[in-house]
């Protein structure tokens, strides 16, 4: 039997729970949980915002652990290797999406959360395939975040082949930006930190922003029309994205990482004339996971991290959800 914490209802406490993984199957491993961090997704999850979540739920997905078993068919990870986890359990490994390295677009793909139980717990179970070493030289207690937030931010400049020279914008100083920023910087780029935090302002250029924007002042928003070739959308409110496209060279991309539930009101006509992209992404695929945390691990980029204890998970999910926490939250189960 797994010990871990679940909801039984929406938007429900989490309680000690249990239950039996079953058989560990040819291409599975199990990893023992030592760090996992919190991220928006499962309080969307907890709340059963998309639809899919069933209950008894087991959140986590930026599990940080050391494998405990493996299936006869794992190869590639040791018993007692330190690995992470993210939101993909497992794909299906005969696809066009896996065969051309894009497992993160598997249709067939498993959730570490959806319909499986994840990492707010002793253990967890995923396919060999979905799960990657840690690197020597990167924290394991402040790594889990990088399995989501850091990918998600990480992956659009791998996939549409961002040059050093691009001059770079972040929306939001959050979860998600406070990483975006670091990994534009490292990677070369200009990069300028859109917020609405006076408070957030210094910190950004801390965080590796070149210049920060106001977007409470309209008259700078519309001083950075022509300026950008990439914008990362990190929020998930509404926001009035014809201002930020405006803002857009031709042939620059407002591509969203965050879920705004809102239909998005664009313009096209800009867009036609510019011919801008309008674009979002996913996590990234095991390879590009490995990519990035090389990446991280070079240039010492680190989730900034609240730490609490797995018992204290319920402590940790309303402190997420005041949109107090700086920046991610991670529980530890030593």
């Amino acid at each position: 039997m797994i010990k871990a914490y679940a909801a039984f209802e929406p938007g429900g406490k989490l309680q000690p729970f249990e239950y039996d993984p079953g058989l560990l199957g040819d291409h599975d491993v199990e990893i023992t949980v030592e760090h996992c961090g919190i991220c928006h997704s499962d309080l969307s999850m907890l709340h059963n915002d998309w639809g899919i979540t069933q209950y008894p739920f087991v959140p986590g997905h930026e599990i940080i652990g050391t494998i405990a078993a493996k299936g006869a068919h794992v190869y590639n990870l040791s018993i007692g290797q330190r690995v992470g986890l993210g939101w993909h359990a497992g794909y299906c490994m005969t696809c066009h999406s896996c065969l051309s390295g894009d497992h993160n677009l598997c249709a067939q793909s498993e959730s570490t959360i959806v319909g499986r139980h994840g990492g707010f717990s002793e253990a967890v179970r995923a396919k060999a395939a979905s799960v990657v070493a840690l690197p020597d030289n990167l924290d394991a207690q402040s790594a889990g975040p990088l399995f989501c937030g850091g990918i998600t931010v990480f992956n659009p400049l791998v996939q549409y082949n961002i040059p050093p020279t691009a001059k770079v914008a972040v929306i939001g100083i959050g979860g998600l930006g406070h990483l975006a920023l670091q990994f534009a910087r490292a990677w070369g780029c200009h990069v300028t930190a859109f917020t609405s935090s006076e408070d957030k302002q210094q910190e950004a250029l801390s965080l590796g922003a070149h210049a920060v924007l106001n977007t409470k002042n309209p008259e700078e928003l519309a001083a950075a029309a022509n300026r950008f070739d990439l914008i990362l959308a990190t929020v998930n409110v509404k926001l009035d994205w014809n201002a930020y496209l405006a803002t857009l060279r031709p042939k620059g991309r407002l591509h969203f990482l965050g879920v705004p539930l809102e239909p998005l009101d664009i313009n096209v006509f800009p867009m036609i004339a510019n011919q801008c992209d309008v674009s979002g992404s996913p996590v990234g695929s095991p390879a590009t996971i490995a990519t990035m945390l090389q990446f991280a691990e070079q240039h010492k980029i680190a989730p900034i991290v609240e730490s609490f204890r797995m018992d204290q998970v319920n402590e940790a999910l309303a402190r997420l959800a005041s949109g107090k926490a700086k920046y991610r939250i991670v529980l530890h189960n030593r």
